[in-house]
């Protein structure tokens, strides 16, 4: 269970000084003693049911145990303060594919080949505008993952949503599921030191930081929804609004061709800091960062925040990492170029009980949930 609480602001509201996530609102739940309670909650509903579940909270997805080897994943999220971009500009038929992305993605995290989503839609009014532009974008997200949407659910709640565009208010979470052999289920758990570690390019910000980046952009500097930002070659209503990659074809296409895949993870809040979601005792050396998309180099510089939460709140230009055999990387590449993925060799896994991500042109260590300077 990775639960992310947040305090949803307008983006006029005024903050703290000293910018960074927490001080916009966004919180961690790792100390959080009402946290751990519902946590201890939910872990005694496992033995409620006859289906096993195999794996521990914590991890991107988890699997229940069907029989006759077949194992079901299942995740469920949402798409956060994104959707307040998408008041802002009135454009809500990239949001759901934002919603599909982040749910297969963290699918395939286990070695799952995600199936089916339900959505759970809650809106202020049933503005028809509202609806249709949501599938619209729900239609795109599953023909990409190739997944059915079978089911789902419209709440009108006006009382208890707010946005910036009257009758405009909304939220947007899904749940989806998919197919893992049980004994092909992966979560790091045969990583060997010198393993090779594989990012994937992202297709911008994606679904996480988009309290902080409204700070920046409309709190510190000053710009509109639809200002023409030079740096990124369209308006930032458009750039903050760039869907979420949905890595299911290049992804999928490696679990088929049976290649020596160590782990799977989709870099989303906490950054890099996800690799170390694995069951094995290590960490990783990342050698070079690749030049990430200049949304971040903009974020950074008008809010003056550091690599060491810039690393912490963004993708940095990666969406999603895989760890592989060093013999496989070739196949790697191949299929990231066929199917027109930027691929980068970043770096490589090494035996470490404290799990540290240490990103070496950055001069960073990250570990217990944070990175700071060396």
């Amino acid at each position: 269970m990775n639960i992310k609480p947040e305090k949803v602001p307008s983006s006029t509201e005024s903050f703290e000084d000293n910018l960074s996530y927490t001080t916009v609102g966004v919180e961690s739940t790792a100390d959080d003693k009402g946290f751990k309670n519902l946590l201890s909650s939910l872990k005694r509903t496992i033995k409620l049911s006859n289906i096993s579940v195999e794996l521990d909270f914590g991890y991107f997805a988890n699997v229940l145990n069907i029989g006759h080897n077949i194992g079901l994943a299942i995740s469920t999220d949402g798409v956060g303060t994104k959707l307040i971009v998408a008041q802002m500009v009135n454009k809500y038929d990239t949001i759901g594919i934002d919603c599909i992305a982040m749910n297969v993605n963290d699918i395939l995290c286990v070695g799952a080949t995600p199936i089916s989503m339900v959505d759970y839609i809650a809106v202020q009014s049933l503005v028809p505008k509202l609806l249709e532009e949501i599938g619209d974008g729900l239609l795109k997200g599953a023909k990409i993952a190739q997944i059915s949407i079978p089911s789902g659910e419209i709440a009108q709640i006006k009382e208890m949503l707010k946005s910036e565009r009257e009758g405009f208010g909304f939220d947007l979470v899904g749940t989806a599921v998919g197919l893992v052999p049980i004994d092909k289920i992966i979560i790091g758990q045969d990583i060997r030191e010198g393993d090779v570690l594989l990012g994937l390019r992202s297709s911008g910000i994606h679904s996480n930081g988009l309290t902080l980046a409204r700070k920046v952009f409309f709190g510190i500097g000053k710009y509109k929804i639809d200002t023409y930002v030079k740096e990124l070659g369209r308006t930032l209503g458009e750039e903050l609004l760039e869907p979420t990659h949905i890595y299911v074809p290049e992804i999928t296409e490696m679990l088929k061709a049976g290649l020596r895949i160590k782990a799977l993870t989709h870099i989303t809040s906490n950054g890099f800091l996800n690799l170390t979601r694995v069951k094995a005792d290590c960490g990783y050396i990342i050698e070079k960062t690749p030049e990430p998309q200049p949304v971040f180099k903009l974020i950074q510089e008008i809010g003056t925040i550091s690599d060491e939460e810039m690393f912490l709140v963004y993708n940095m230009g990666i969406g999603f990492c895989v760890v592989v055999h060093n013999a496989e990387m070739k196949n790697i590449f191949d299929i990231c170029k066929k199917l027109d993925v930027e691929c980068y060799k970043m770096g490589y896994a090494v035996k470490d009980i404290e799990k540290k991500v240490i990103i070496e042109d950055k001069k960073l260590i990250g570990r217990n949930n944070k990175f700071i300077k060396f």
